[in-house]
């Protein structure tokens, strides 16, 4: 393996990571950020408030998004398998 084929699978990994994680995230950062403008207007400072909502977003959001998930993970993998190459021994 040479290291611009190391560069480029490293590469691909971070992207294939960010398309799996960033619908999770946003939704999370989003209805975060929602809970709290809504307990700032409302002055209730309430810590668990906010983890309710957030839970049950993320949850719904995982099994909205899991067939994307899925399918990008599963292209991911078919690239690294298909860069596998088998290496005869050198006593062969």
């Amino acid at each position: 393996m040479d290291a611009l084929l190391v560069k480029d699978l490293i590469q691909e990994a971070c992207i294939a990571i960010l398309k799996i994680g960033a619908p999770v995230l946003l939704i999370g950062l989003l209805v975060g950020f929602v809970i709290s403008l809504i307990q700032a207007l409302t002055q209730v400072q309430e810590m668990t408030i906010s983890f309710v909502p957030k839970l049950i977003a993320i949850l719904a959001t995982i099994v909205f998004a899991s067939s994307y998930m899925s399918t990008t993970l599963m292209k991911f993998t078919h690239k690294v398998y298909n860069q596998i190459t088998v290496q005869p021994h050198e006593g062969q």
